[in-house]
């Protein structure tokens, strides 16, 4: 059985970092390709970044150049380095699995492309 554990999360203040973790188990995650999405409230969930197994990162715009995607392998383990968080970037975020190892990069940051999710870690940023 699949399963994903997000945490990390926390109440920080603007310009402040992060780290979120995620641990995966009940498949053999090398070789799926993973990722990070965020749901702000009242908001839809929107993809953050991606990681295909090989280590090929993908990143939306509204994060390149602050935050960090990487994964350990032989820990089943994904992460994502917050830097200068900023209010945008409050919400719950979740790490997702995909079925492949590498996404296309077109839809690697939809919903749509992930196959088994974790339950979500709070992040709030306050200014």
């Amino acid at each position: 059985q699949v399963h994903l554990e997000e945490s990390g999360g926390d109440a920080v203040q603007a310009g402040g970092s992060l780290r979120l973790s995620c641990a995966a188990s009940g498949y053999t995650f090398y070789s799926y390709h993973m990722g990070w999405f965020r749901q702000a409230p009242g908001k839809e969930r929107e993809g953050v970044a991606s990681i295909s197994s090989y280590g090929t990162t993908i990143y939306a715009d509204s994060v390149k150049g602050r935050f960090i995607i990487s994964r350990d392998n032989p820990k089943n383990a994904l992460y994502l380095q917050m830097n200068s968080l900023g209010p945008e970037d409050t919400g719950i975020y979740y790490c997702a699995a995909g079925r492949s190892p590498i996404p296309m990069p077109t839809t690697a940051l939809r919903s749509s492309t992930y196959n088994y999710w974790g339950q979500g870690t709070q992040v709030t940023v306050s200014s």
